[in-house]
């Protein structure tokens, strides 16, 4: 038998076997040591092609052995170090199924139960995240995409308006675009506004205050000076700083923006979600007045990797800059949702299925609550940390985000070098000992200690669990570098 052919009873017995290896894993992911480095798991991931082949078991065997080694427990109850769901179990479950189908989720006639899943999920969302009903979206593979996507869109009609067709003419000799955005945006968005043109240096950045958003003040003072009147504008703000947690002021900067007819995008990868939340929606208020908005699936709704979503109000402007057409392809009425006409891939996962699923387990109420439920015990982790000497939060933890510094508050120790020494000492000495995971930024010339409460298996009992492994490395470094 060739090694491309799998009778079904071993079909089967492959799938059962990946089935109960993800099964232990998942039953405690925090029971493996700390993951091994990258080049240890090159070096056992390495070696010759086979000639022949191998059996299917013996290669998942392998897969498991080499693998586990070097996996993060980003699915455990304790990892804060990225803005990282836990690929909840439906949503795993439905993943399963979507990798098993194998869809491709190009249009509705090649996939039309992965299509319908995707228009339902979609409609759900807007209403979870209250955003207008007239919105297209597009199911990418994260934000950076759905940023790519809406900023795609906001340059084709921004442009069109000022009577230039960017589908057609391209970029050479188009009126300049000016794009506004905050100094402390993330780095995805400006990777996004990179890959369609607009270079670094052309950008106006407007300055941040001291959590990270921008200034109201010089953003007006900013528009005024810099944009004429009447030039192709695209404004991107941010909900959810991806340090502090913070929100740009979007009731003062949108109605500026779009007086000036400009477009204005949201990065809300994972602060958009407060919407989703009756106690935290007024920290995205005004956020519904924008044009666009980039959000992930992979974080508060706790989606397996990858799944995010671009969502344009302007639909048709949504489809120029995205839709792929070609002979082979069945037509598609207006009033049908293609979903290759959102996306920029032809060939793609079937992520609807997961995001319906989870959207369905998880129900309004569901959603709600355990986004105020992180909210709290984010601000549960600040308290808990500051009450240690040495140890200080940097940010009104008013989201599910904690900036930390070490060492900085103790009597002669320095807030610069010294300071930055002593937050990575600590940081690494928090990886080391692996009771949680969390990781380590620079913000505002500081190294801090960055920690993300967004797992929606972490409990009360997870938190004060881990902030007492915080401040025991802590104490450890600290007495080692003579700084107690």
């Amino acid at each position: 038998m060739r090694m491309d052919e799998t009778p079904q009873d071993e079909t089967g017995a492959l799938l059962l076997a990946a089935a109960r290896r993800a099964i232990a894993y998942r039953a405690d992911p925090t029971a493996h040591p700390p993951a091994t480095d990258y080049a240890a798991c090159l070096a056992a991931f390495d070696g010759p092609l086979s000639e022949a082949g191998e059996p299917g078991a013996d290669v998942l065997d392998a897969l498991v052995a080499r693998a586990e080694p070097g996996l993060r427990a980003s699915v455990g109850p304790r990892f804060f170090g990225w803005v990282i769901g836990n690929s909840h179990p439906v949503g795993v479950a439905a993943d399963w199924l979507t990798a098993a189908w194998g869809q491709n989720t190009a249009n509705h006639f090649a996939a039309p139960a992965a299509a319908a899943a995707e228009t339902v999920a979609a409609r759900w969302l807007l209403e979870l995240l209250r955003l207008p009903a007239e919105c297209s979206v597009g199911f990418v593979t994260g934000a950076t995409m759905a940023s790519f996507v809406a900023l795609a869109a906001a340059r084709g009609e921004v442009l069109r308006r000022a009577g230039w067709d960017v589908e057609a003419q391209g970029l050479f000799g188009a009126p300049p675009v000016r794009v506004l955005i905050g100094e402390e945006a993330h780095a995805s968005v400006f990777s996004a506004l990179h890959y369609l043109g607009f270079g670094k240096a052309s950008l106006i950045r407007v300055p941040a205050d001291a959590e990270g958003v921008m200034r109201p003040d010089a953003f007006e003072d900013l528009l005024a000076r810099e944009v004429p009147e009447g030039a192709p504008l695209i404004v991107v703000t941010q909900a959810g700083h991806i340090h502090s947690g913070a929100t740009d002021a979007h009731e003062r900067l949108v109605p500026l923006a779009q007086a000036r007819a400009g477009w204005v995008h949201v990065d809300g990868a994972f602060g958009l979600w407060a919407r989703a939340c009756p106690a935290r929606a007024h920290l995205a208020a005004g956020v519904e007045a924008a044009d666009s908005w980039a959000t992930d699936g992979h974080k508060w709704l706790q989606t397996p990797f990858d799944c995010g979503y671009a969502i344009v109000r302007d639909a048709g402007a949504h489809r120029r800059a995205m839709t792929i057409a070609a002979s082979y392809l069945p037509p598609v009425s207006e009033h049908e949702r293609d979903p290759s006409h959102y996306v920029p891939e032809l060939s793609r996962r079937a992520r609807g299925f997961a995001s319906w699923a989870l959207l369905r387990h998880f129900g309004r109420n569901g959603i709600a609550a355990m986004v105020e439920r992180h909210c709290a015990q984010a601000r549960l982790l600040a308290g808990l940390l500051a009450t240690e000497p040495g140890i200080t939060v940097l940010n009104e933890v008013v989201l599910n985000q904690v900036a930390v510094r070490f060492g900085g508050a103790v009597a002669g120790a320095p807030e610069g070098a010294q300071g930055d020494a002593l937050t990575r000492a600590t940081i690494a000495a928090v990886q080391e000992e692996g009771t949680c995971f969390a990781a380590g930024a620079s913000w505002r010339g500081r190294w801090i200690l960055r920690l993300s409460v967004i797992g929606a298996s972490t409990t009360d009992d997870d938190i004060r669990l881990s902030a007492q492994a915080i401040i025991d490395a802590w104490r450890r470094v600290a007495s080692a570098a003579g700084a107690l």
